[in-house]
């Protein structure tokens, strides 16, 4: 039995010549960055060189790259890190009433755990935090956007693009509100790097996230982008490490991967995205063609990622759909029941029915997905939706 891997919004497999890159660094080049002889300074150098292509994807500078040990890991920097920075009168700071006084964050509905979860941890301090709702497409609604700030509005975290249905959000009109303001703005990058163009300054970003896993580079490593100028404190206490923002010694091996990793997705980076939502739309006219209207595709009136089809099977549940197609790796969308309790905050935001969101599937295309795949894995869900009426 082939596998057909259609979950890269998950995670991504090591492409090869990343993985020739890092391996040299797992065994001959294993010393200590901050060591000042030869095999100290050779990491130092390709970290270095890491940095470089990293903010050339990003059309950032060098110096604006701090390296972390994941996406989760970067969101939390960027929000508790922001907060930190400017005192927290809740848990005693001596800064000035002025500056410790509880401040305001604002997120979207659609958010990664990654950043719902920092954001209760500051509400938990006492900090205010307001959640922005979308349209049925899944795009933010700006009207409500707007009007969810405040004097005290100190930071906006707003995915770029989303997980589960892959909707792109309009960031350089929510940059533009941001900076009217004088609010900082942070945005969760981590699905739409590497798959579309993402300029830090065209969106105008204060602070951005990238995951390594989820363009081809080894789990364990991220990028938290923070803009010249903006103040975060720490989260983690130790050396000096990138800028004085993330402790601990450098995962070189992994750093040069996110690197190289960065290097070829710069390079093949429109030819890729074509392909991509080819293959993309030809699996949900193959699948539409085969189960008919009642297929509901999410965020079809949206701007989405180029690889990502997020669809409602009707009268299934999507765990028993792919519990029939073994051969198939994919996620649900929601747990193996009709219950709105189970919902994500996506699909729940997005306002699907219980019955909708049981049979929500997200099937996401990568690099090494064929035209063969495509069909086969439409055959097999197609099969197995009519084998459960």
């Amino acid at each position: 039995m082939r596998q057909i891997y259609l979950d890269y919004n998950a995670t991504t497999p090591i492409a090869p010549s990343v993985q020739e890159a890092m391996l040299p660094f797992l065994c001959e080049h294993f010393g200590n960055p901050s060591s000042e002889h030869s095999l100290g300074r050779a990491c130092q150098e390709a970290i270095e060189d890491a940095r470089f292509k990293v903010a050339s994807l990003l059309g950032a500078d060098p110096e604006e790259i701090v390296f972390t040990s994941c996406g989760t890991e970067s969101n939390n920097l960027a929000l508790l890190g922001v907060f930190d920075s400017l005192g927290d009168g809740v848990s005693g700071s001596r800064a000035s009433d002025a500056r410790a006084a509880p401040k305001h964050l604002v997120i979207s509905a659609c958010e990664h755990p990654a950043v719902a979860a920092p954001a209760a941890a500051l509400k938990k301090r006492g900090h205010a935090v307001s959640v922005v709702g979308c349209n049925t497409h899944g795009v933010i609604r700006l009207d409500a956007f707007e009007a969810a700030l405040r004097p005290e509005t100190v930071l906006v975290s707003i995915m770029h693009a989303n997980n589960e249905i892959g909707v792109v959000q309009p960031i350089s009109e929510i940059a533009k509100i941001c900076r009217e303001r004088g609010i900082l703005l942070h945005t969760d990058a981590a699905q739409s790097t590497g798959k579309i163009r993402v300029s830090v300054d065209e969106m105008q970003v204060d602070l951005l996230t990238v995951a390594g896993h989820k363009l081809y580079a080894p789990k364990g490593i991220g990028v938290l982008f923070v803009r010249n100028g903006v103040s975060l404190t720490p989260i983690l206490h130790g050396a000096g490490h990138e800028s004085g923002l993330r402790p601990g010694t450098e995962n070189t091996p992994y750093i040069v991967a996110l690197g190289k990793a960065a290097e070829l997705a710069g390079k093949c980076l429109d030819d890729a995205a074509q392909r991509l939502a080819m293959l993309r739309d030809a699996l949900a006219a193959q699948l539409q063609a085969a189960i008919g209207e009642p297929l509901k595709i999410l965020g079809a009136g949206a701007e989405r990622l180029p690889n990502t089809l997020s669809l409602c099977f009707p009268n299934v549940i999507s765990r028993d759909l792919l519990a029939r197609c073994p051969e198939i790796c994919a996620s649900t969308g929601a747990a193996c029941h009709s219950s709105e309790a189970n919902m994500s905050d996506t699909l729940r935001a997005i306002r699907l029915t219980p019955e909708q969101a049981a049979g929500a599937v997200r099937l996401s295309v990568g690099w090494y997905t064929s035209e063969e795949d495509i069909e086969r894995a439409a055959n097999l869900l197609a099969a197995a939706w009519e084998a459960l009426q």
